[in-house]
C-alpha cells in the first residue's frame, strides 16, 4: 500500500467532508463522529462532487439529486444512484490523514 498525505485532521470538521486530490483521483475525506473515511468524490449517478454534500449517519448525500452513499462501503443507500463508488484505505497518523488510492476497499474501480 502507498499512503499519501491528504490533509490535516483539523481540516475535516465532524459530520463534514473535504475534497482532496490524491494521485489521479478526487477523494472526499469524510468525518463521522470520531471516524474518518475516504470515498471517491464523484457521485455515480450525476458525476458531481460528493464532498459538497451532507454527512450524516455514516453516509454522504449528493447535493444535486439526493442520492446517499455509505461511507464504509461506497454502496448507494438512496436513489436515484444505483452504482457504488470507490472507497479507499485511510490512516490517521498524528495530526494528518493519509489515503492509499492504489487499491480500493470495495473493489470498485474509481473513475
Amino acid at each position: 500500500m502507498t499512503f499519501e498525505r491528504a490533509c490535516a485532521v483539523a481540516d475535516v470538521p465532524t459530520d463534514e467532508a473535504l475534497g482532496v486530490t490524491i494521485g489521479a483521483y478526487d477523494v472526499a475525506v469524510a468525518r463521522h463522529e470520531d471516524e474518518f473515511f475516504a470515498i471517491q468524490d464523484l457521485c455515480s449517478h450525476a458525476a458531481v462532487a460528493l464532498s459538497e454534500g451532507e454527512v450524516a449517519d455514516c453516509t454522504v448525500e449528493c447535493w444535486l439529486h439526493g442520492s446517499r452513499f455509505d461511507l464504509r462501503t461506497g454502496k448507494p443507500t438512496g436513489l436515484p444512484a444505483t452504482e457504488p463508488v470507490a472507497t479507499f484505505p485511510i490512516e490517521v497518523r498524528d495530526d494528518a490523514i493519509f489515503i492509499d488510492t492504489t487499491t480500493t476497499l470495495n473493489g470498485v474501480t474509481p473513475s
